[in-house]
Protein backbone atom coordinates (compact mmCIF):
# COMPACT_ATOMS: atom_id res chain seq x y z
CA UNK A 1 0.00 0.00 0.00
CA UNK A 2 0.79 3.32 -0.70
CA UNK A 3 1.19 6.27 1.34
CA UNK A 4 -1.09 8.13 -0.47
CA UNK A 5 -4.19 6.02 0.23
CA UNK A 6 -5.94 6.51 3.07
CA UNK A 7 -7.14 3.71 5.05
CA UNK A 8 -10.51 3.65 5.95
CA UNK A 9 -11.45 2.32 9.67
CA UNK A 10 -15.04 1.14 10.09
CA UNK A 11 -16.24 1.99 13.55
CA UNK A 12 -18.02 -1.30 14.76
CA UNK A 13 -17.96 -1.33 18.73
CA UNK A 14 -21.28 0.95 18.44
CA UNK A 15 -22.93 -1.91 16.44
CA UNK A 16 -21.35 -4.76 18.32
CA UNK A 17 -23.10 -6.64 20.42
CA UNK A 18 -20.43 -7.02 23.59
CA UNK A 19 -19.50 -3.66 23.08
CA UNK A 20 -22.83 -2.13 23.20
CA UNK A 21 -24.18 -2.25 26.95
CA UNK A 22 -27.50 0.14 26.79
CA UNK A 23 -28.16 -1.71 23.28
CA UNK A 24 -27.59 -5.18 24.45
CA UNK A 25 -29.06 -4.29 28.03
CA UNK A 26 -32.07 -3.50 26.07
CA UNK A 27 -32.63 -6.51 23.65
CA UNK A 28 -32.07 -8.81 26.54
CA UNK A 29 -34.86 -6.98 28.66
CA UNK A 30 -37.16 -7.66 25.63
CA UNK A 31 -36.12 -10.93 24.80
CA UNK A 32 -36.61 -12.00 28.79
CA UNK A 33 -40.20 -10.51 28.46
CA UNK A 34 -40.93 -12.35 25.63
CA UNK A 35 -39.27 -15.69 27.29
CA UNK A 36 -41.84 -15.04 30.24
CA UNK A 37 -45.00 -13.98 28.70
CA UNK A 38 -44.51 -17.21 26.12
CA UNK A 39 -44.46 -19.51 29.32
CA UNK A 40 -47.17 -17.64 31.12
CA UNK A 41 -49.42 -18.27 27.94
CA UNK A 42 -47.96 -21.57 27.48
CA UNK A 43 -48.97 -22.54 30.68
CA UNK A 44 -51.99 -20.44 31.09
CA UNK A 45 -53.50 -22.57 27.80
CA UNK A 46 -51.43 -26.12 28.87
CA UNK A 47 -54.30 -25.50 32.24
CA UNK A 48 -56.79 -24.89 29.97
CA UNK A 49 -56.85 -27.82 27.99
CA UNK A 50 -56.11 -30.25 30.99
CA UNK A 51 -58.81 -28.27 33.47
CA UNK A 52 -61.57 -30.20 35.38
CA UNK A 53 -64.78 -30.72 33.42
CA UNK A 54 -66.80 -31.80 36.25
CA UNK A 55 -67.98 -34.76 38.01
CA UNK A 56 -68.36 -37.58 35.34
CA UNK A 57 -71.44 -40.03 35.63
CA UNK A 58 -70.65 -43.32 36.85
CA UNK A 59 -72.44 -46.26 37.15
CA UNK A 60 -72.38 -48.12 40.69
CA UNK A 61 -73.07 -51.42 40.78
CA UNK A 62 -76.03 -51.74 43.50
CA UNK A 63 -73.36 -54.62 45.74
CA UNK A 64 -70.77 -51.95 46.41
CA UNK A 65 -73.12 -49.31 47.78
CA UNK A 66 -73.28 -48.74 51.40
CA UNK A 67 -76.47 -50.21 51.68
CA UNK A 68 -75.64 -53.18 49.19
CA UNK A 69 -78.94 -54.53 46.90
CA UNK A 70 -78.10 -57.88 45.74
CA UNK A 71 -80.18 -60.22 43.59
Amino acid sequence: MSQDQPIEVIETKQKDFAYSWPSSSRFLFYVNVAVILALVLGGSYALWEHRYTGKPKVEVPGNTLYDPVYK
